[in-house]
């Protein structure tokens, strides 16, 4: 079987804020049963702010391997393409990057109308948060700017 690459050239990639290492592109949301689905393009090697997911996250990697981190640096976990993880709502920090090529996953956000996550600071102080309303923004802007 022949192995293909993922072609990302017809999204439409936004910046997430003011952070550094990490695009998004919203698919959908769904606001009847609290589910978003999102595209996260993660660069090579280099970690995003520290972070907690607040709600259920289910996450398929599209292209590339998907690093993740403990909130002391130590590697967790490889996630190859391909590979389906559902991660449910944790206080456990975290990081997160690309593999050597970096990585495209898709992210499906469910069943929480509130906080979705937490951002960090190197003491563990929440520093922001991204809540479904945001993600909600988000998609209107970008539909603004025109559909992926």
């Amino acid at each position: 079987m022949e192995n293909f690459k993922f072609d990302d050239s017809n999204i439409q990639w936004h910046k997430l804020g003011d952070f550094e290492h990490i695009l998004y592109s919203v698919l959908n949301i769904d606001e009847v049963n609290t589910i978003i689905d999102v595209m996260f393009k993660l660069e090579a090697q280099k970690p995003i702010v520290l972070h907690r997911h607040k709600a259920l996250n289910t996450s398929f990697v599209i292209q590339g391997e998907h690093y993740l981190y403990q909130s002391d640096g130590e590697l967790k976990e490889i996630r190859s393409v391909g590979s389906f993880t559902i991660s449910p709502a944790s206080d456990e920090p975290h990081t997160e990057c690309g593999g050597d090529e970096g990585a495209v996953v898709l992210f499906s956000i469910r069943g929480c109308e509130g906080v979705l996550y937490e951002i960090l600071d190197e003491d563990f102080n929440n520093i922001a948060t991204l809540t479904f309303q945001d993600f909600i923004d988000m998609y209107q802007q970008q539909e603004s700017f025109g559909k992926n």
